[in-house]
């Protein structure tokens, strides 16, 4: 694509690049956007991210649908959520470290089932094409986008509405921000948090379905490539705020995007360093945002990282 069109394929290509890589960045920041707003970390999105792939794809194999198949993946990630909202309420357990181990064994679960579905070849998710009035195929390739980014996209939309508008968004933001408040004000903590587990794990497990449905389109054990972790580090990059979770979600797509960009107009050296961009970027928004004594904007105040 970008071969063809020149050095102006190098910026389509980045931002096709952005939407295609970033869909899953963005169900899973948003996902994680909500868990953390409750005042809770799930560091074990990464297993379910790959979880949900490995699921989605069986599912759209066996089922002959893809959206069958998303259903199914983000079902099996609240699944895993409600697992880890549970037993985060239980006494002495630590959110960090259970997080570390839901990962893992989300990660071998996928590997240990998903094994038998590594060659066959499942159905996969259409995509809409918005550039239907152009006559270059470079152009129309670049412009074709699957339906599941503008489904995050609202989901974003809706979750920065829930959060400024509505009674369920106070609830979540009051438990966030002070248990003993909420508790004080008659709301169910444990509950509240074991939902938003749950609903975040929903959504990061749309995130896998979209990988291995989509872009790249196949299921293998190397699919998530660190998404989900790099999520977390995205949330704390968007300030906690769904609307800025799609624009990071964003930035890192077109930072994945990038190597293979330059790569399609000839550049032969160098170009693999690019490769590494999101990497670079998540380390980069790490040291910059998470410094002893600095006040994290927006952060709830319940978060390990606030104390």
């Amino acid at each position: 694509m970008s071969d063809a069109l020149g050095l102006w394929g190098v910026p389509l290509a980045v931002a096709s690049g952005a939407i295609r890589v970033g869909t899953p960045f963005l169900f899973v920041s948003i996902g994680e956007c909500l868990t953390e707003k409750s005042g809770r970390i799930n560091l074990g999105l990464e297993g379910t991210l790959v979880l949900g792939a490995a699921t989605g794809y069986a599912v759209s194999l066996h089922s002959g649908s893809p959206w069958i198949g998303v259903l199914a993946a983000g079902l099996v990630g609240a699944l895993f959520g409600a697992l880890h909202g549970y037993l985060c309420k239980l006494p002495r357990v630590n959110d960090i470290a259970l997080g570390i181990a839901m990962m893992l064994l989300g990660m071998g679960l996928a590997f240990f089932f998903g094994k038998p579905y590594i060659q066959p070849s499942a159905p996969m998710l259409p995509s809409i094409s918005l550039g239907f009035w152009s006559e270059s195929p470079q152009i129309r390739a670049a412009l074709e986008v699957n339906a599941l980014f503008f489904v995050g996209v609202a989901c974003a939309a809706a979750l920065w509405w829930a959060f400024a508008s509505t009674r369920a968004g106070l609830v979540v933001r009051i438990v966030g921000d002070s248990a003993d408040a909420a508790r004080a004000m008659g709301y169910p903590v444990d509950l509240v948090r074991f939902l938003a587990t749950a609903a975040g794990g929903f959504l990061a497990g749309l995130g896998g379905a979209y990988l291995s449905l989509y872009y790249p389109g196949s299921w293998n054990e190397r699919i998530s490539s660190g998404q989900g972790l790099m999520a977390v580090a995205l949330v704390i990059f968007a300030h906690w705020s769904p609307p800025r979770c799609l624009v990071a979600a964003l930035l890192f797509g077109g930072a994945g995007a990038l190597g293979p960009a330059l790569q399609a107009v000839g550049v032969s050296e160098g170009y693999y360093l690019f490769y590494a961009a999101p990497y670079v970027l998540t380390l980069l928004v790490m040291a910059v945002t998470v410094t002893p004594g600095r006040q994290l904007a927006g952060a709830p105040g319940e978060l390990s990282v606030q104390k």
